[in-house]
């Protein structure tokens, strides 16, 4: 039975679809106004992992995830590179494409844009305004009025009195109370706008998430998911605006992902102490920052540092070193062992991948002893651990492309280490065995391991 952690109730509770069988679920996308950093790379590999696995259990998981294409941050950076706001979005989002797919992380089944839901942001506006939740103000902006409904807060715990007494009114706002959000932006001059009944405008953040999980998948649907800094007030605003407007429940399970810190504090652009994908990826094989971030449980924090990639690297190495020792996977299986139940155990308990790869690492300590011993066992062995880890997205590489990897700034390329194992094996073949050390001590300083077999010279590069 698969449990969830629900932040709205605070308990993990067993995982109810509204319809059997079938997962609808969406998660807040990224505000594209720059490259993606580490950050976003956590929930991007997170609601991959969990996707991957439930259809690889059975689900039928329609998975959604949306684009932010206009807000104030868009409009800011593409007025100071001096261009459209349709060149930077469409610039940033192709480069988000390209970090996730380096990452192996799928595209959603749909990823709705804020500007091609205009009309439905605007429909959404105008209900809440009939049904008394939202005003239009004197100028030109439209309201919310939190104050309408009655049980604002329960997903974060916030009680109106506390939130009250903590709001501030700035002067030239014209809201009848300061805990009252923005559903709609009257334009200034020269920005990018839409015409509404309450004149040229643009949408605010929290009412699109809010007309588009309702456009993609109905009024109610399961699982709504995103990062650790939108429970408050993102996902608060959201179930404002949406069971206001509807009628009805919003959603069923919320799920959070846990932030990436640096040191202590969280990572953020804010801050100043992020690290790009791209950036990140000039340095670390991508499928060691997906193990990296997928090592930790997604709820919790997880710090990042050379350390912890370092380490990811070595686990994802003893993985593909006990791949290689064997040429071919079965294509069939009849093991009477008890690791895929112990594998689904773990990912049935709020997915939780700590404890889910230790089982892979038990199946790789038995496949490096059936390899030792020629067992025949191995190929099948193998083939359970690729198979295991495919479902939440790992080992999907050939172990030589791993092992040998790109080379980067500064490294040999794999011709040259070939050329230098040629070198090396005529050496030994003379008999010139200084010679034949010092080339694999010149290769290991630069990061390259020789493994001699019956079979020949094999290499890889250490992490």
């Amino acid at each position: 039975m698969l449990q969830i952690y629900n932040t709205l109730t605070n308990s993990k509770t067993a995982f109810t679809p509204i319809e059997p069988g079938k997962v609808r679920m969406y998660v807040c996308g990224v505000t594209v106004y720059d490259y993606c950093h580490i950050g976003h790379a956590r929930v991007m590999v997170a609601f991959d992992l969990i996707t991957r696995y439930l259809r690889a259990r059975g689900w039928d998981v329609t998975y959604v995830r949306n684009i932010t294409d206009v807000d104030d941050k868009i409009i800011r950076r593409a007025a100071e590179n001096s261009e459209s706001v349709d060149a930077l979005t469409e610039r940033m989002i192709a480069a988000m494409h390209e970090d996730e797919a380096r990452l192996f992380v799928l595209r959603p089944d749909q990823e709705p844009r804020a500007t091609a839901h205009i009309g439905d942001i605007i429909d959404m506006v105008s209900t809440l305004i009939e049904k008394g939740y939202a005003y239009a103000a004197a100028n030109g902006d439209v309201y919310y009025r939190v104050e309408r409904f009655e049980t604002y807060g329960r997903l974060t715990n916030k009680v109106l009195e506390d939130l009250r007494s903590g709001a501030r009114v700035e002067v030239e706002e014209a809201k009848e109370s300061p805990l009252d959000f923005v559903l709609w932006k009257a334009a200034k001059p020269g920005e990018v706008s839409w015409s509404s009944p309450w004149g040229q405008g643009r949408p605010g953040w929290h009412i699109e998430c809010s007309a588009m999980s309702k456009c993609c998948l109905g009024k109610t649907f399961d699982i709504h998911g995103g990062g650790p800094d939108l429970p408050f007030p993102h996902h608060e605003n959201e179930i404002a605006q949406s069971e206001a407007a509807n009628g009805c429940t919003y959603v069923n399970y919320w799920m959070h992902a846990g932030p990436v810190r640096m040191g202590q504090e969280k990572m953020s652009k804010s801050l100043g102490n992020f690290f790009t994908i791209r950036e990140v990826l000039k340095h670390y094989n991508p499928e060691v920052v997906r193990y990296f971030l997928s090592s930790v449980h997604y709820r919790s924090y997880i710090d990042y540092s050379e350390d912890g990639l370092r380490e990811a690297h070595s686990a994802l190495e003893r993985f593909y070193q006990a791949l290689k020792a064997v040429p071919e996977l079965a294509q069939e299986m009849t093991l009477q062992n008890d690791y895929e139940q112990r594998f689904v155990e773990a990912m049935d308990d709020d997915f939780n991948t700590p404890r889910a790869l230790a089982v892979l690492f038990e199946i790789a300590s038995e496949l490096n002893k059936a390899a030792r011993d020629n067992d025949p066992v191995a190929p099948q062995l193998a083939a359970q651990l690729k198979q295991l880890a495919g479902m939440i997205g790992l080992l999907q590489q050939e172990p030589d492309q791993f092992l040998q990897g790109e080379a980067g700034e500064g490294d040999l390329s794999a011709e040259e280490i070939e050329a230098f194992i040629e070198q090396r094996a005529q050496a030994r073949k003379d008999k010139d065995f200084a010679e034949s050390d010092r080339i694999r001590d010149l290769l290991a300083e630069k990061g390259v391991v020789l493994k001699d077999s019956r079979d020949g010279t094999s290499w890889y590069r250490e992490g």
